[in-house]
């Protein structure tokens, strides 16, 4: 695609899907999304790794995502559209590109699903002791397939008290944290900086595990700009998400991590077993409040299942409705694209059903192939972003409503952030082998991207 093309969306009609989402979703959604089961669960791990220098490792994460946040929503609020950055990448570079970056992150999607089904039925059944832990992934599944496979309104409400729930929780969590260690809480005394005097406990190497593992626990981000294109008011919508980020990012992961590394030893076995903010509860001593955030941990995995479903879905039915993919996932119903829910819903099956069938050679394969999928993707928005910016000032400069910072010279802090990474996962063994099979992944779907538009080309 050349440098003199129009600034014009990829074929793709979202007047199908139905425009069901009110301004109150779409924030709450925007609001909520920050706080996934990444920073609940897997941050136990980023702790045990890096120490206190945790919040370092969050911080400098935390600044790469409000790039690429801010990137995605200068092209989102242009062009709002159900396959945010997969368009956008198909608009700027072209359609392998969009073909990559869109089935990369479906197959990562739909694996999440997965995953977060059998973490909320090990929850459910501990609770319930005797259940079997398939029956709890059905259930789950079933309930949010449904919810998907009706209006897209049913999602937004779905997702709205989810999100009002963890938001609640977790400032709830901070509240209490700060009391804590300013020595004010009944029954409690001011950790002062004890804990962090080992500020670097596992040396750069542990700081970069923490860092890896921040990475990822802000990946989902994207699903706000998706949702966009189904909302009310779609530019609107996704300017006031994008501005919002940084305080909510800065609150919520960096504010929280610095609470637990505070108040619980980094080397507590608690932190990993019960999870960082079970363990900070337990340790202040509150009563009930240990198993009070395990329910919030139950709801934090099933809002990203239902996010997740959702966001899978539009993302394949805007690549269909691009010829991107087989046509019948391009079929809308009621203003939604069923089809296309209960492909999604089925991989997730798959996925679960392989978790217990091939428990130590596919479906560990399987993880390891989506483990740095949303890197691939970053990449993809900041390329995107590079070359659209440009050709919007140039053809329609009224429709930068949201602007990147600095452009270009952040987006190419950005991407040299984005490598940096990959050049971190390359020397460390444990995250090498997702690495590369993220990389087959991602040359395999751009080569058989670039075939099909190469068909499509000669039609």
């Amino acid at each position: 695609m050349s440098r003199t093309t129009p600034v014009e969306a990829p074929p793709e009609a979202d007047a199908s899907l139905s425009h069901g989402l009110k301004q109150r979703h779409l924030s709450m959604i925007a609001l909520g999304g920050v706080i996934g089961a990444g920073l609940f669960v897997g941050s136990g791990a980023g702790i045990a790794a890096a120490g206190p220098s945790i919040v370092v490792a969050y911080i400098l994460s935390g600044l790469l995502v409000m790039l690429v946040m801010r990137m995605l929503g200068e092209m989102s609020a242009a062009y709002p559209s159900s396959g945010s950055f997969s368009a956008h990448a198909e608009r700027a570079i072209g359609p392998w590109a969009g073909f990559t970056a869109g089935w990369a992150f479906w197959v990562l999607l739909c694996t999440a699903v997965g995953l977060e089904g059998i973490g909320a039925a090990k929850i459910a059944a501990g609770w319930l002791p005797g259940t079997p832990e398939w029956a709890w992934v059905a259930l789950f599944m079933l309930v949010f397939c449904g919810t998907n496979l009706a209006a897209v309104r049913n999602f937004g409400e779905f997702e709205f008290w989810f999100a009002a729930l963890k938001v609640g929780a977790i400032t709830l969590f901070l509240v209490l944290g700060v009391l804590a260690i300013a020595g004010v809480l009944p029954g409690t005394d001011s950790p002062g900086a004890s804990n962090l005097t080992d500020f670097l406990p596992g040396g750069g190497e542990g700081l970069v595990i923490g860092l890896l593992a921040s990475v990822f626990a802000y990946g989902g981000l994207e699903t706000v700009t998706i949702a966009a294109a189904e909302s009310e008011d779609p530019v609107r919508g996704v300017a006031s998400a994008v501005r919002t980020a940084m305080w909510r990012i800065a609150l919520f992961y960096i504010g929280s991590m610095a609470v637990v590394v505070t108040l619980v030893p980094w080397d507590s076995k608690a932190v990993v077993e019960d999870g960082p903010y079970v363990a900070t509860l337990d340790h202040l001593g509150i009563p009930g409040a240990g198993q009070l955030m395990n329910v919030v941990v139950l709801v934090a995995l099933l809002s990203a299942m239902n996010a997740n479903i959702y966001g899978a879905s539009r993302i394949a039915y805007s690549l269909v409705r691009r010829d991107q993919g087989p046509k019948a996932l391009g079929r809308v119903s009621g203003g939604v694209p069923r089809i296309a829910v209960l492909a999604s819903c089925f991989f997730g099956f798959v996925c679960v059903a392989l978790s217990y069938w091939r428990p130590d050679d596919v479906f560990p394969w399987l993880l390891n192939m989506i483990g740095a999928v949303i890197l691939v993707v970053w990449i993809f928005i900041a390329v995107s972003q590079l070359r659209l910016r440009r050709r919007l000032e140039r053809e329609a400069p009224e429709k930068l409503v949201v602007r990147m910072w600095a452009f270009p010279v952040l987006t190419w802090v950005a991407l040299a952030g984005m490598v940096a990474i990959f050049v971190l996962m390359a020397r460390e063994p444990g995250t090498r082998v997702q690495l590369y099979s993220t990389g087959g992944m991602t040359v395999f779907l751009a080569a058989v991207g670039y075939a099909w538009q190469r068909a499509r080309a000669r039609r």
